[in-house]
């Protein structure tokens, strides 16, 4: 395939950036499909953001979901019927749980 610089707009500042013949290269030995979205300074701006606050502990250390300001999304458990909220969004392909009735292990 023959690969030529193409310009692209980012999503979060609306800057125009490059999207070099490397770049695209490197995107195909990957297998990736999609084009960048970000440019380089808001990726690494978004990479930044997600700091889960050291430690191997996957961010949920003491009963909550890490340090920082990480959107979450109001639910009604499907077990209880108690409202909470949970750090993704759900699509309701499957049921979410409240963080008692995940914990405890019983919806599984």
């Amino acid at each position: 395939m023959v690969y030529q610089d193409r310009t692209l707009v980012c999503t979060d500042c609306s800057t125009d950036f490059i999207f070099t013949i490397d770049d695209q290269q490197y995107h195909a030995e990957k297998g990736y499909t999609n084009e960048p979205k970000r440019c380089l300074d808001c990726r690494r701006a978004r990479r930044s953001s997600y700091n889960r606050g050291g430690g191997g502990g996957g961010g949920m250390g003491g009963g909550g979901f890490g340090g920082g300001s990480r959107q979450t999304y109001a639910i009604t458990c499907a077990q209880c019927g108690k409202e909470d909220e949970v750090p993704f969004r759900p699509t309701g392909a499957r049921p979410v749980y409240c963080y008692d009735c995940f914990r405890s292990g019983t919806p599984r």
